[in-house]
């Protein structure tokens, strides 16, 4: 190969340094590694065409369409057959090009906040209703019940044990949906509030000065408070999950207080000193 290119002209590398796997700094003393950086140009373009076509604003709201989407499918096809998930599967796709294609055509925000407010309730009312069904004794199936690997099912006192069990989980799981949800909806209305008043508010950030005036980013606390409640949900949908799987005894949750993030952890944590959730 050398033979083949040595009549190309060309430039020597510099001395290999030790503890390095190629030099840096070899064609500017801007870029340590001119590959790095010359692959991705491509990055550093797309970013600049976006900032200058709003259509590409799309993109970022369209992500959250598309991540609800993949939660509505996680949600809806659990236990379910292969042909249901995949017939699912098709028209969660088909959904999203359809909003997609129709956002990119009329560009109307309040569009894209409906649909996501509507893909968002239709998943958040699904795993309730599955919780509450498949986790509280009253509800339970005979099917489910069936399926529960109980040691010994004529063992009355196994049977209320995990009804007291469930109980207790429902109740936890019902405190992290109210508080996840508040979360989240505090930060929509923060966010809907900056946006109502946007010169009023703007005005008072400027005569509050740096950085105090951050505090009235209602934008950021959209962020902030979203991205929490969201966490909320992700963490109650694991342990139901757990749950759904009957391994209601082999995890459980970490969430000491309420100035705590929730997790969910390995019963066995408990010997080490954790405790479970219990307001």
């Amino acid at each position: 190969m050398a033979a083949l290119m040595s009549w190309l002209p060309s430039l020597p590398y510099p001395p290999e340094q030790d503890g390095y796997w190629s030099p840096n700094y070899v064609v500017t003393s801007y870029a340590a590694e001119i590959i790095n950086t010359l692959t991705n140009l491509l990055f550093m373009y797309l970013a600049s065409k976006g900032i200058r076509n709003y259509p590409m604003q799309l993109v970022d709201e369209l992500s959250m369409i598309y991540t609800t989407c993949l939660m509505c499918f996680a949600t809806f096809s659990y236990g379910r057959s292969l042909k249901y998930s995949t017939i699912l599967a098709i028209g969660l796709v088909s959904l999203a090009l359809f909003v997609t294609l129709y956002y990119h055509h009329i560009q109307d925000p309040a569009f894209h906040q409906n649909v996501y407010a509507l893909l968002t309730a239709i998943v958040l009312f699904r795993a309730m209703y599955m919780m509450e069904v498949a986790i509280r004794p009253r509800f339970k199936s005979e099917e489910r019940k069936s399926l529960n690997p109980r040691p010994d099912r004529a063992v009355e006192a196994v049977r209320r044990r995990e009804d007291q069990r469930d109980e207790e989980i429902l109740s936890t799981m019902w405190k992290m949906i109210a508080s996840g949800l508040s979360i989240f909806l505090g930060g929509f209305l923060l966010w809907h509030l900056d946006n109502e008043y946007c010169s009023k508010v703007k005005k008072w950030r400027h005569e509050i000065g740096m950085p105090w005036g951050f505090v009235l980013e209602g934008h950021g606390w959209w962020h902030l408070m979203t991205g929490t409640g969201a966490y909320f949900y992700i963490v109650w949908g694991i342990w139901l999950r757990h749950c759904l799987n009957y391994r209601h005894d082999e995890y459980e949750l970490y969430w000491p207080n309420w100035a705590t993030m929730p997790e969910v952890v390995k019963a066995h944590r408990r010997a080490n000193g954790a405790t479970k959730k219990n307001l």
